[in-house]
């Protein structure tokens, strides 16, 4: 992979993760009651251990909640421009949230739910 394809380029993210939302919206609706899914716990391991590739990591693999996920997206929207992001701690409630949707729409899961 040459140096200009291995550059993450925030725009095309931004433009990928908007085309994502836009198809998970007219899969599953613009809402999505998490209380209704029965799922809300989920596996999740640590950053540090995920990214630092070393031959045995040491595993931190904790719970994730889909319910906490959604309350820090809530108060990410409510703090707006104006409040200070912290990268390390937002992104991971967003992304197991995206997460979800990913899950919901794996073929098994579509089909129990009548998607």
């Amino acid at each position: 992979m040459s140096d200009a394809a291995a550059t993450l380029r925030i725009a095309d993210l931004r433009r990928a993760c908007s085309m994502l939302l836009d198809a998970a919206e007219s899969r599953f609706g613009p809402d999505i009651p998490l209380s209704q899914l029965g799922v809300d716990h989920y596996w999740n391991i640590d950053l540090r251990a995920a990214f630092e590739m070393t031959p045995q990591p040491e595993l931190a693999i904790d719970c994730g909640q889909s319910s906490d996920d959604l309350a820090e997206l809530v108060g990410i929207v409510q703090r707006g421009q104006e409040g200070v992001p912290s990268l390390w701690h937002d992104i991971p409630h967003v992304s197991g949230l995206l997460r979800l949707l990913a899950y919901l729409d794996l073929p098994d899961t579509r089909e129990a739910s009548g998607n």
